[in-house]
């Protein structure tokens, strides 16, 4: 759930753009300030930060574009660029070898498997399943607006953007698991 929970500016972004795209990247930025605040506060550690951090850099920026040129053609591509920017936030985690999702997976791990290869290998994989997911959405929604095919195939897109790497988040960790524990057998 710790993903999903990071998700809740993009979220935020996605309904309130209905209102203006100005207002939804503000939505955006306050959803985003606030949990990061929160989690700061709470002595998170700012590797298990990595994408909330960088989604309020996202919006600081998208909101004063968007305030500064409201009629901006950037506005259609709302998702595109999001998308476009938790793909390059993913990447560059993997180009620095700190798979963003580690950080999270240690909030949820015991201490004892965090520096096993396994551990590691469970993390780039899957935090490289997440970047091509993002990447091949960003790709796709760019397109669906150049098309003009709207919301019932942007919507649609966005969705499984985000619920298949989800899944494989879910359920990849035990596979890999329990290969591990029947190959030590």
């Amino acid at each position: 759930m710790n993903y999903m929970r990071g998700f809740a500016s993009w979220i935020a972004f996605a309904i309130v753009s209905s209102a203006g795209w100005q207002w939804g990247a503000l939505a955006g930025l306050v959803t985003g300030a606030v949990l990061l605040i929160k989690d700061c506060k709470a002595g998170v550690a700012a590797e298990s930060l990595i994408m909330e951090s960088s989604t309020v850099c996202y919006f600081v920026a998208l909101t004063a574009v968007a305030f500064a040129l409201p009629h901006s053609e950037l506005r259609h591509y709302g998702g595109s660029m999001s998308l476009g920017w938790l793909a390059l936030t993913a990447w560059a985690t993997l180009a620095v070898d700190r798979p963003f999702t580690t950080g999270i997976a240690k909030r949820q791990a015991p201490p004892a498997v965090w520096e096993t290869p396994v551990f590691r290998r469970i993390n780039v994989v899957i935090t490289s399943v997440w970047a091509a997911a993002f990447t091949v959405t960003a790709a796709v929604l760019a397109l669906v607006t150049v098309e003009g095919l709207g919301s019932e195939v942007s919507v649609p897109v966005q969705v499984a953007g985000f619920v298949l790497p989800a899944l494989f988040t879910a359920r990849y960790p035990e596979r890999i698991r329990a290969r591990f524990l029947q190959a030590a057998r």
